[in-house]
This record gives C-alpha cells, structure tokens and sequence, in this order.
C-alpha cells in the first residue's frame, strides 16, 4: 500500500510517502521521496494556500497513494500561527477529499508513540526511528518532512484498507 503522509504548515508542508508492499508491513516498508512543498513569505495567504493545493495535486499525480494520513493539529499558544496552519490544512482536507482518497488522522503525540513508544519524544528520537525502520542512510530532514514520514508509518501500522 502506498501511503502519502502530511506535516501541516503554511511556510512548508512536509510530506513523505512510504510503500508498505502487498503484505502491509512496516518493517518491509520503503521510502518512495520525501520533501516539502513551500511557499514564500511574501506571496499572500490565497497565493501560498493555492501553492499548497498545486503541490498536493503534483504528489498524488505522481504517487498514486491508497492512504493520506496527515497531522492533527496541536494547540498552539500563537492565534496568529493556529489560524494560517488551519488555514493550510482545511485546503490539504479538501483537495484529498476531492480526490476521493482514504484518509486518516494522529496527533503528534500518536504518532511519537507509535514510532517511539513515547509521546513526549524529542524530534530527533522520531527522526531516528523513521531512519531506522526505512533504512535510510541519513535522518530525514527538515522536521518536517520528516514528521510526515512518521505519520504516512503510522498508519501503516495502524490502518488497514480492504482489499480492491
């Protein structure tokens, strides 16, 4: 199964894709690319959020993923940076619920415990074991990127799709 993950952002919304094969197992799981689609500080909020919608669009074009799994959000003590990300965000929703895909979401404590065991986990720690269980010969980076990662490996240990 091929799964998109997606780390929220206005700035960068990471995004990483693994293949779990037919068998559905993470620990046979590939990297299939990893990134993130950005846009600039200086293009207004409508031009970053269509930049936003244009690189999904780009991603399911060339990936064809069964699953999207994505970020829920975390409170945030910043209103102003709460409002952009949902902003980023509602526009991830819909364009993967145009596309009529699959789609699940963890909290960044869900997916710390299902990669590490531990839902405070630094970054680093999540970076690691996203390393370690694709067998990358380096830490994914930036965070976000690797985030979306851990949450595209988080639902492949946790969802399970009927088979077409």
């Amino acid at each position: 199964m091929i799964i998109l993950g997606l780390d929220p952002g206005t700035a960068l919304v990471g995004w990483g894709i693994v293949d779990t094969g037919v068998a559905h197992k993470i620990d046979t799981a590939l990297c299939l690319g990893y990134g993130c689609i950005t846009t600039d500080k200086s293009m207004t909020d409508s031009q970053r959020l269509l930049a936003i919608a244009n690189g999904l669009e780009s991603l399911l074009e060339k990936y064809k993923p069964e699953l999207v799994s994505i970020e829920r959000l975390f409170f945030s003590r910043n209103q102003k940076t709460v409002m952009s990300v949902s902003q980023a965000r509602g526009v991830l929703l819909y364009v993967i619920e145009r596309q009529g895909l699959a789609m699940t979401e963890f909290t960044p404590q869900e997916i710390k415990v299902a990669l590490t065991g531990y839902g405070k986990a630094e970054k680093l720690q999540v970076q690691k074991m996203v390393q370690l269980l694709l067998r990358l010969p380096q830490l994914p980076k930036p965070d976000d990127a690797a985030d979306a990662v851990a949450a595209a490996l988080t639902a492949a240990q946790t969802v399970r799709l009927p088979r077409k």
